[in-house]
């Protein structure tokens, strides 16, 4: 009921284009078929460019979070080489394990030595912020600013992270650059945000004497998100794994997109896994690229993220221009059309009023249209039509007498195919009665033959039914020959469902049968046709093979050339073109074998067919390859 009201809404928009005259019918299939092609190819230009532009935005964005990896693997590696070298110096580790309590001499000679080269060691790299060495070793005097007691940094957040991992490193982000003793620098910076590299020092192995701590500012470390030069459109931030966010405070790009932290933070967990990549998001109807990396030493997340409403305003505002123009153009050259119409097909109205007079039984009449083209040719057919029309009249009644003969005589003519197969039968039986197996074994062939050529339902039979049609045919064949044709069939019965076009074999067959057996009275033999198939990749390759005359080499190659060579125009030739040149092929002339070649490739692609291999005097071995399909399990 619901789809009725649409079905006459249909009837009646198709009925009011009919009504139209043809110079409205032609001008609003002028708009469609020039208008809407034009704007749809446009909106693909534009969806191609936008992708293109996509793709160069990220790889540019790709190309900045791969240059500040380059940066944080250097300062990576400076930290670590400046906490090993730090810790290196036997005399730093005997000084935090100390048993007694140094005097004013040791320790100058430590100060002077010891510390002073730690100081040129973080001095020597700019970047780095602190050496610092915590001991709880209460003997020991700490040096400002290189060794200092671990009771200073109880309270902080790693601090009892780091003596639980036994050694190994912990990165940890800080929004403090906290001093340990505020006393020594009262105007100390502290509202700086940094990562340190922590590690426990045992000395020896497995006993604790102190914590390594390197600093270094996150304005130095990572480059491109403190001073990268991009801030209106786009900005990097720097995520931990407390889900932290580090940015660059001058920065103007939350402020002018209206995205916050927490909107960035949302959309890196919905998008984001541990690697690099990018994803899309939206906030406030402002498309958003976000660009991504994730550092697994700091178990850290650096992140760009660029606004893409200007890029699409800019994209959509020139695709608009253009589709405008497009409309404005073909408007113009529509109305042109309209009026040039007008005047071509009048001729045409002219021809239709003659029509009329014809359709009202008027058949007497001659009319001259002057000029070319398709009205004037048009004109011309329609004058010989109405002379023809007068001689068929007077023809028609005795055409309808000959017909209805002609019917009688086809009904007389008609056999039924049940009749041969039941006359077949009768043969084999009487010839079963005087005895004759020869003959009846040759009825059974001949009429099994029959049935498979009258009964053709499908282009397609599984394999083994073409085997069957084949065995009927050189069972004929024996008879016509004297029992001289064999045939060996090694085909595994997993194959033998497989699907094949009807008839494709039996003319391969019958070539090695006529032409194989073409030996000279000296060399005649009997003739072995076998067959075999093997499964390559997804193809099903058959071979069939005699050992009759063969061919030379430049044969066998003219004769593939035959195979596979096209006709001209034969994108056009239909199924049932390459079924009647069966008809017409020669002896000798490779027809058969060509027409198999082009019905394999019409039914299954040009990566398939024939291809004949040969040895004079040894034997000739057609290669046959189609897509390995099971008729009852499909692909395989």
């Amino acid at each position: 009921m619901l789809n009725r009201p649409r079905m006459i809404s249909r009837e009646t928009i198709i009925y009011k284009l009919e009504q139209l005259s043809l110079q409205k019918r032609l001008f609003i299939s002028y708009i469609l078929i020039l208008l809407l092609p034009s704007v749809l190819i446009s909106l693909y230009i534009f969806q191609e460019l936008n992708d293109n532009y996509m793709k160069d935005i990220i790889k540019k964005y790709e190309n900045t979070l791969e240059i500040e990896r380059v940066n944080m693997n250097n300062n990576i590696e400076t930290m670590e080489r400046a906490a090993q070298l730090s810790i290196s110096d036997k005399e730093v580790l005997y000084y935090l394990e100390r048993t007694s309590e140094p005097n004013a001499t040791e320790l100058i000679e430590f100060d002077t030595t010891v510390v002073s080269n730690i100081l040129r060691l973080q001095f020597n790299n700019p970047n780095i912020e602190h050496i610092r060495l915590f001991s709880n070793n209460k003997r020991i005097n700490e040096l400002w600013p290189v060794i200092m007691l671990e009771r200073r940094i109880q309270g902080d957040p790693w601090y009892e992270k780091v003596n639980s991992l036994d050694g190994q490193e912990l990165w940890y982000f800080d929004r403090m650059d906290r001093e340990p003793i505020r006393s020594l620098v009262p105007d100390a910076k502290e509202s700086r945000p940094k990562l340190s590299l922590l590690r426990e020092i045992e000395y020896p192995a497995g006993r604790h004497v102190g914590i390594m701590q390197v600093d270094m500012l996150l304005t130095n470390f990572f480059q491109g998100v403190f001073h990268g030069t991009d801030t209106s459109q786009s900005e990097m931030f720097v995520i931990d794994g407390e889900g932290k966010m580090f940015r660059n405070d001058a920065s103007p790009f939350l402020a002018n997109t209206g995205l916050t932290e927490t909107d960035i933070r949302s959309a890196l967990n919905q998008h984001v896994t541990q690697g690099t990549g990018h994803f899309l998001f939206n906030h406030d109807k402002t498309p958003f690229l976000g660009n991504y990396m994730y550092i697994e030493k700091l178990d850290a997340y650096v992140v760009n993220v660029v606004s893409l409403k200007n890029v699409f305003a800019d994209i959509n505002k020139t695709r608009n221009k253009l589709i405008m123009v497009n409309v404005i153009l073909l408007a113009i050259l529509s109305i042109s059309t309209y009026f040039l119409n007008a005047l071509i097909l009048k001729k045409l109205h002219t021809l239709a009023h003659f029509m009329k007079r014809v359709r009202q039984g008027d058949f007497n009449f001659d009319f001259t249209i002057r000029g070319g083209g398709e009205v004037g040719e048009l004109a011309h057919h329609f004058r010989k039509m109405l002379k023809k029309i007068n001689s068929l009249i007077a023809e028609a009644v005795t055409k309808q007498a000959a017909s209805k003969e002609a019917e009688l005589r086809t009904l007389k003519n008609q056999i039924d195919a049940h009749f041969l197969y039941n006359t077949l039968e009768n043969i084999k039986m009487l010839a079963e009665i005087e005895n004759q197996p020869v003959i009846s074994d040759a009825l059974t062939s001949l009429g099994g033959m029959m049935r498979y050529n009258l009964k053709w339902t499908s282009e397609y039979v599984r394999l083994k039914d073409e085997l069957g049609h084949i065995t009927n045919y050189i069972a004929i064949m024996n008879v016509r020959f004297d029992h001289t044709v064999s045939l060996q069939i090694n085909i595994p019965p997993d194959y033998l469902d497989q699907e094949l076009l009807k008839m494709s074999l039996q003319p391969i067959v019958e070539n090695s049968v006529k032409h194989g057996m073409k030996f000279k009275p000296s060399e005649a033999r009997d003739i072995v046709i076998s067959i075999k198939a093997e499964v390559i990749d997804s193809t099903i390759v058959i071979e069939i093979e005699d050992n009759g005359i063969g061919m030379t080499a430049e044969m066998a190659e003219g004769l593939n050339r035959k195979i596979s060579q096209e006709d001209a125009g034969s994108s056009t030739i239909v199924k049932r073109d390459v079924y009647a040149q069966q008809e017409k092929q020669t002896e000798g002339s490779g027809i058969g074998l060509r027409n198999v070649h082009q019905r394999i490739q019409l039914f299954y692609g040009t990566e398939y067919g024939l291809f004949v291999e040969s040895r004079e005097g040894a034997y000739t071995r057609v290669i046959m390859r189609v897509p390995y399909f099971i008729l009852s399990g499909g692909v395989t």
